[in-house]
């Protein structure tokens, strides 16, 4: 199986968390723990596993 390390959803990139979940439930905790730490996430089935990919917006420094 090829996984693709980066994926397009709605024109955002998300970046694979290389890891792979055996069931949806586990697959849904990561997605959780992403999302409460401020990453958008994107849950995918690929073939009999589920993949998390993720993405953060870089804040812009502030003053100069």
């Amino acid at each position: 199986m090829t996984i693709p390390l980066a994926m397009k959803s709605n024109g955002k990139k998300y970046m694979w968390d290389g890891l792979i979940y055996a069931t949806k439930d586990e697959g849904a905790q990561a997605q959780e723990a992403y999302e409460q730490n401020g990453f958008e996430v994107r849950m995918i089935a690929e073939e009999e596993h589920f993949l998390v990919y993720s993405r953060r917006v870089a804040s812009e420094k502030m003053g100069g």
